[in-house]
């Protein structure tokens, strides 16, 4: 197949990307999100837990002061109990909740530059077709997640199984400790746990953060057929564009032949350029342009003047000069000064201008 056929080798133009981006199309890696909360809310939960512990302590002294003051369970006593099972939670569980959603909101932004957009959960009617259920089952993307899920749970495995494998016999001692010591112990090897698991997991996050990255940009690149679609839309049709230059051209020729009538002198070459000038003594500084052209135009110019009694005088160098140095409807460079105005004091004598 040959390239620009349909084979994506053009980098994504700035209009694809901003267009993906507003479908919602980013890249962005979970793995990142997971380890980020990973981290923070293990540490949160170290710093919270003197609190978490005591009501906790709090709750069981309650529990077992109630059973035995009470003989019946009544609706009263089960409304007691979970009014206090629901500030127990809110207690312990909320704060974390609530770090864990935060972290993961802010590592979602992140990396997608905090894009808000409904469009990934809107409907899709293609969604709904088994076969294209089957297909993303399949997919080169899903057969990757699977892989990493794979080895995650092997490293998980292996360093769970060695910071047990040198903990066995501390861990066997801790029948010994008061209640309040064998939970600290128990919470500082988690979190040492979370610190060894983590720090490898974050490795594995920062690859599959730059895979994203290079799915991402893989899957968005271009053919060159849809870069110059592309640039058709933005751009414009170029046979268009070209008509519409040539429309252009056309309506500022048709005004500056409207303007030939009023010009004072008309130079030519003999018929490759003219020029058409005109000057009033009491209102321009210098000569002004309001005419030229070459070849057909030029002789279209000097067709005009001739009808409408415009004097024309043949001036090789002159005409080429003007026509090459000066804008339309500018004024003539102050080298042709001394050039023109003899010969506009000639043509205002001609025609009585000119005392």
């Amino acid at each position: 197949m040959p390239a620009g056929s349909g084979e994506k080798t053009e980098k994504p133009t700035a209009k694809k990307r901003s267009d993906q981006r507003k479908e919602g199309n980013v890249a962005s890696s979970k793995d990142v999100i997971v380890v980020a909360s990973l981290f923070v809310c293990f540490y949160c939960l170290q710093a919270l837990f003197p609190g978490i512990y005591k009501s906790i302590r709090e709750m069981m002294i309650f529990l077992i002061s109630l059973v035995g003051e009470i003989d019946v369970l009544s609706l009263g006593t089960v409304q007691q109990l979970g009014m206090k099972s629901m500030e127990l939670l809110a207690e312990c569980i909320f704060p974390i909740g609530i770090i864990s959603m935060a972290v993961g909101i802010v590592a979602t932004g992140v990396q997608t530059r905090f894009l808000f957009t409904m469009k990934p959960v809107g409907f899709k009617a293609k969604n709904l077709s088994p076969l294209n259920g089957i297909k993303k089952m399949f997919s080169a993307k899903n057969l990757v997640e699977l892989l990493k899920a794979a080895l995650k749970m092997i490293i998980l495995a292996v360093v769970l199984y060695q910071i047990l494998k040198s903990e066995i016999v501390i861990i066997a001692q801790m029948m010994d400790l008061s209640p309040a010591a064998g939970f600290t112990y128990v919470l500082n090897e988690i979190m040492g746990m979370v610190l060894k698991i983590g720090l490898v997991f974050a490795v594995i996050a920062g690859f599959d953060y730059f895979y994203q990255k290079w799915s991402y940009e893989k899957k968005i690149m271009m053919t060159k057929e849809e870069v110059k679609e592309e640039y058709k839309q933005t751009e414009g049709n170029p046979q268009i564009k070209g008509k519409i230059r040539s429309l252009q051209q056309s309506m500022a020729r048709s005004r500056m032949m409207q303007a030939v009538p009023d010009a004072d002198v008309i130079i030519r070459n003999p018929t490759h350029f003219a020029v058409a000038l005109k000057y009033e003594i009491n209102h321009d500084n210098a000569p002004i342009l309001i005419a030229k052209g070459q070849d057909l135009v030029a002789l279209k110019i000097v067709e005009i003047g001739e009808q409408n009694h415009v004097t024309v005088i043949e001036n090789k160098p002159l005409a080429r000069g003007i026509y090459a140095s000066t804008p339309l409807n500018s004024e003539i460079p102050a080298e042709y000064y001394g050039v023109v105005a003899e010969i506009l004091v000639k043509v205002f004598r001609m025609n009585k201008k000119l005392v």
